[in-house]
């Protein structure tokens, strides 16, 4: 399950680049992508997060707070941008919720994730009951 609901907390998890079911970017960080493409798969990622929670919701107006927002990283050794990578998801967040309803974050770099893809995101929403 990609969004599970306890209380008034929504989790969504395994939130990855694809674009029309496929994967939009593949590889590592600092390998075979450059920070450009990191950032458009952390956007890409964030932009399946929250259709996902705009599906499982029926709609974004009942999220009250962005909690958290976790963006790992699929990286080579030398890799060091993982802020701004991790910014793209962080601004379209702050688009829609409004910056004062953003979340914390963390960004961990790992060697590898689920289908060779260089990002996965994990989100945390508030919702309204």
């Amino acid at each position: 399950m990609e969004a599970v609901q306890t209380g008034n907390l929504l989790f969504l998890t395994g939130m990855l680049p694809l674009a029309g079911g496929k994967p939009k970017h593949l590889g590592r960080l600092g390998a075979e992508l450059d920070l450009e493409a990191g950032r458009d798969a952390a956007y890409t990622a964030c932009l399946n997060a929250l259709a996902t929670a705009k599906a499982y919701l029926g709609s974004l107006d009942k999220v009250t707070r962005v909690v958290r927002l976790g963006v790992f990283v699929a990286t080579a050794p030398d890799f060091r941008e993982y802020p701004k990578l991790a910014d793209a998801a962080s601004e379209l967040l702050e688009s829609v919720f409004g910056k004062e309803r953003t979340s914390s974050r963390i960004v961990p770099g790992v060697a590898s994730l689920p289908l060779g893809m260089p990002v996965e995101l994990e989100v945390i929403l508030e919702v309204a009951p």
